[in-house]
Order: structure tokens, then C-alpha cells, then sequence
């Protein structure tokens, strides 16, 4: 759900299985892409293979930028900005005015993306080792970020007035790079019903914020003339009552309300998921991803996010004769697992999966936080290629977003990540790409939980963690931490069960030849002192081994 912040987390994954197509959603029906694929989770899973450029790819970058980057103050701005009691209200007041005269939408023109720089930025994420790239389409503030059909709150006609992912699908593309777009938009419907509140307490008690008051009509002579705001907004689809007297009281019943993390239609507002659905078509139509990242358990909004994916699948038969493409979704059944590939948002796997999969992540917060950087708070490039080591030995994938100013720039200790990972990836590059899994992943005392949202608890990994990849009849050990001199590897100890085969030749990618001893204990290989990158690989080649 691409926040740090916490949601009511409610995930109503039997809505997506069972819902009958609704009457919202007749008239995009017709317009669904041909092909064998119907929109039901058994025709996704009969047809669907996950495509090789994906489990060769290994590691993406992520474009996670939009208006809520102006602030420069961290995750889903949007609806925290208009919760009193909440650090995002008080610094919001202070730092613009009050909701009810400085809404959200205010940021828009401020988002001129006037330093943003696609072409630099792609040749930085590609020497950091990119082979695929992610556009953010839109965001739960509901603005499309593309040449929108069906939506006019996009950001051709306000904000930057360019074609954001146009221009990076373009970008990475001429890079030589997979193209996938993110799609986040399905929840706005009940995560933006906080603008439409009111503070419960001090001198502006019961005034509603700008999302309850203003219409089109408004408009007139401003920067938004002609626009809607309830349809950046969504409308009213469920409403603070009148008469909370406490902050406490109004929290509650957000929380209770419109804070949780629904997969369903609003009840009340199939316009809304119809409107989806176009979008999401259209987004496909015209800029041809080869990834779609849905922010949902599962797929968004019932059968809307069946027909959309079905949609997508039908056009990649169409284009490829195959389905050379990729969905994912969160929290999915083992059945599910068939259709689309499962993402793990912020989070690990505990086992070697049989199906490729994803997880994501931030080398800080999803949207752009000065104080982060102030603080030093950054993922470090280690940090990144421990992770990537580790989702890569379990068969899967890693997305990582690089925050971008609200400018569009990305700030010198980002940067500096970048070229740590580009240097680490010139020399071990080899042990990550085009691999796959060993008959393990890995080795070692740290034991990391299965689960989403909990980096933040992971034990910190030691040098006997290992983790094993293969590729050409070669075996890759890959430590977590450095280690010293000797690396002992004991799943390669003579008898182990896993250690058929005989070993021939040991080296250190990018550098020579290592001595080495196989006994009952385990590998034992002598590591030169100096290495020319941190965390060093080791090639590992004999008949069997892999």
C-alpha cells in the first residue's frame, strides 16, 4: 500500500473471487481486449505463465514521485494532512494554512517538476543495475500521472502539464529497459474521505475541509477552471458525521470508517469503479507496460480488477503470442499465486517459493521526507544488495524506489547509494541475473519472518548467513556480511545433504582463483584482503554442484 503509516488493515480478499459483474461496469465490458482470458481468477490461472524476462530481470527501480512530494514530509501526506492531532495537520497549518483554505489540491500547481531529469536519472539506475523500470501511474490522491482519456485531473492539463509516464516509458525503454507502471488509485474512494471532514476541536470546530464545499462552478478564474474537485476527491462516499467533539472521537472513527484497507466497490458509487476501470485500460492501451503493480490484497475492487487484468493478459496474447507480461497483487492464496505474481510489500520470504514473486521497497519513505535525509535515515547500498541477495536466493524479485524531490530530482546521499550498488553490480552482476534458485537458498543463524510491513524487525544478518544462486552449471555463494579470511560454507561439507558433486574451482568474481579445503565441516575457502567490491561472491564450479 506503499505507506509507512497504518491503516486499518481489513484485507477482503473473497470479494474479488465471487462478485458477478456490475451494471457499473457493462459499458467497459464491451470494450474488454479479446483473447482467451476471461475475467475470472480460474481462466488467469488456467492460461497464465509468469515470463522469463521477469525472473531474469532480478531488480527494478521505482519512480514513486507525485504532487504529495512537494511537501517533502513523508508518506500519504494527502489524508494525514487533514486528520487533527496528526503531525502531517499541525506541520500542514503551520507550514500552509488551515484544510479549509489550503487543501491538498493546492499542491498541484506547485508540482512543476522543473528539475526533474528522466534521461539522467534512468543512466543512473541502469549502472546500478535496473533491468526493468516502474512509473507510478497515479497515486491514492486519485491524479493520473499520464495523458488520462478518462480522467481530467491528470498531469498533461495540471501540475507539471507533461506526460510523466510517457516520458519515462520512452526513457527506459531507450535504455534497453523493461517498462512497468504502479496503480494505487483503487482505494481513494474511502482514503480520501478525510478532506472531507472537519476539525473537532479549537477555533474552526465543524468547518469542513475544501474537498466538502467545492465544485466545479468554484473554479472560475483559477488555476483549476474547469475541473471538478470531487472528481479528484471521489465525492462523499462516506462522510465524518457531524458533532465529533475530540480529536480522540474523529480518529476513532476514521479508523473505524474510512481507515480501513478495503478491496471492495464503495457501495455507493459504482461511477468510481467504472471510471477505474477505463483508466486502467486505457493506461495499458496506450503505453504497452510489460508489469502492472496493483497496491491491493489480491486485485482491486472485485471484478473490476479481474476484467482489467484479463484486459492486460488479452493484449500481451496479442502482442507476443504469450503472456510475456506481469500483475501483482499482495496477500495472495496458493491459487491466486497461478494468475499473478505475488508481491511482498516491505517485507520477507522464510523459504525458497516455488512461484517467482516480488517483494518492494524504499531506500526511505515512499513519498520524499527532507527530515529522513536529514537524519541520515537511508538505506545504504549494502542494505540494498543484502536484500536483493536474499529475495533473489528465493526465487524472487526486488523493486526498490529511489524518492524524488517534488522537483524531480533525487538528493546527493541517494545518489551516492546508487553509484555504491553500480560499483557492487560491475563486479558480482553475474551471481545475481539470469540465475536461479539452488536446491537451498541459504545458510546461517539469522531466521528472517514471513510477512509484509516488517523490515523494521528483522535481526540484523551475520557473515555465516550465505545465500546460493546458480546459473551454467555454477554455484554462487553470496554472505549477507562480509566476512573475514576464511568463509565456510557447510551445506557444501562432504556429506551434507545437499552437497553432491565435486568442487573443481573456487574463485572471487572479479578477482583470482581461491585456495580451498572440502572436508566433513564444510567448504572452507581462504579470501584474499583485499576485494574489489564490499560483500564479495564466490564462484563455486565442478560437475554436480548446481
Amino acid at each position: 500500500m506503499s505507506s509507512s503509516m497504518p491503516f486499518t488493515r481489513r484485507a477482503l480478499l473473497g470479494a474479488t473471487a465471487g462478485l458477478a459483474a456490475s451494471p457499473a461496469l457493462a459499458a467497459s465490458q464491451g470494450k474488454m481486449g479479446r483473447g482467451p482470458f476471461k475475467a475470472s481468477w480460474e481462466s488467469l490461472a488456467a492460461g497464465y505463465r509468469t515470463p522469463d524476462w521477469f525472473r531474469d530481470a532480478k531488480l527494478g527501480i521505482w519512480s514513486h514521485w507525485g504532487p504529495q512530494c512537494v511537501p517533502e514530509y513523508g508518506d500519504w501526506y494527502g489524508r494525514q494532512m487533514y486528520q487533527q492531532g496528526n503531525p502531517f495537520y499541525e506541520h500542514h497549518v503551520k507550514t500552509y494554512g488551515h484544510p479549509t483554505q489550503f487543501g491538498f489540491m493546492e499542491f498541484i500547481p506547485r508540482w512543476k517538476a522543473d528539475a526533474w531529469d528522466p534521461e539522467g536519472l534512468m543512466k543512473s539506475y541502469v549502472a546500478a543495475g535496473a533491468k526493468f523500470f516502474m512509473s507510478m501511474a497515479n497515486h491514492h490522491d486519485n491524479l493520473d500521472l499520464f495523458d488520462s482519456r478518462h480522467h481530467a485531473w491528470n498531469s498533461t492539463r495540471v501540475g507539471p502539464r507533461r506526460d510523466i509516464v510517457g516520458t519515462w516509458e520512452k526513457v527506459a525503454r531507450h535504455h534497453g529497459l523493461k517498462f512497468a507502471v504502479s496503480n494505487h488509485a483503487a482505494h481513494a474512494w474511502h482514503w480520501w474521505q478525510t478532506a472531507y471532514g472537519y476539525d473537532a476541536e479549537g477555533p474552526l470546530k465543524g468547518q469542513r475541509y475544501d474537498a466538502f464545499r467545492l465544485r466545479k462552478a468554484d473554479g472560475k478564474g483559477k488555476w483549476w477552471e474547469g475541473l471538478d474537485p470531487q472528481d479528484l476527491y471521489t465525492g462523499p462516499n462516506m462522510v465524518i458525521p457531524d458533532g465529533m467533539n475530540s480529536i480522540a472521537q474523529a480518529n476513532a472513527w476514521h479508523d473505524k470508517h474510512d481507515g480501513e484497507w478495503l478491496e471492495t466497490p464503495p457501495p455507493n458509487n459504482p461511477a468510481f469503479v467504472r471510471n477505474w476501470l477505463l483508466r486502467q485500460n486505457d493506461l495499458v492501451d496506450r503505453y504497452k507496460p510489460d508489469m502492472v503493480y496493483f497496491d491491493n490484497y489480491a486485485l482491486p475492487l472485485g471484478q473490476a480488477g479481474l476484467e482489467a487484468t484479463a484486459h492486460f493478459y488479452n493484449n500481451a496474447m496479442r502482442q507476443f503470442g504469450r503472456t510475456d507480461v506481469v500483475v501483482t497483487g499482495k496477500k495472495l492464496t496458493p491459487f491466486q499465486r497461478k494468475a499473478i505474481v505475488e508481491d511482498v510489500e516491505r517485507g520477507f520470504s522464510d523459504r525458497l517459493r516455488d512461484e517467482p514473486w516480488q517483494t518492494d521497497t524504499c531506500i526511505g519513505n515512499w513519498h520524499y521526507d527532507r527530515g529522513l535525509y536529514e537524519r541520515d535515515g537511508y538505506k545504504t547500498a549494502r542494505d540494498v544488495i543484502q536484500r536483493l541477495t536474499d529475495v533473489v536466493s528465493k526465487n524472487g524479485t526486488l523493486m526498490l524506489s529511489i524518492p524524488q524531490r517534488g522537483d524531480g530530482s533525487i538528493d546527493d546521499k541517494e545518489a551516492r547509494v546508487l553509484a555504491d550498488m553500480a560499483g557492487w553490480i560491475a563486479v558480482n552482476g553475474e551471481a545475481i541475473y539470469s540465475t536461479r534458485p539452488w536446491k537451498i537458498y541459504g545458510e546461517g543463524p539469522t531466521r528472517l519472518v514471513e510477512g509484509m510491513q516488517n523490515e523494521g524487525d528483522a535481526k540484523p544478518f551475520e557473515a555465516r548467513d550465505i545465500r546460493f544462486t546458480t546459473k551454467a552449471g555454477a554455484l554462487y555463494a553470496l554472505p549477507l556480511v562480509e566476512p573475514g579470511r576464511e568463509m565456510v560454507i557447510e551445506s557444501l561439507a562432504l556429506g551434507a545433504p545437499h552437497a553432491g558433486g565435486e568442487v573443481r574451482r573456487v574463485s572471487l568474481l572479479g578477482g583470482d582463483p581461491l585456495e580451498f579445503k572440502r572436508d566433513d565441516k564444510g567448504l572452507k575457502i581462504t579470501l584474499p584482503e583485499r576485494r574489489p567490491a564490499f560483500t564479495p561472491v564466490v564462484k563455486i564450479e565442478g560437475p554436480g554442484l548446481a
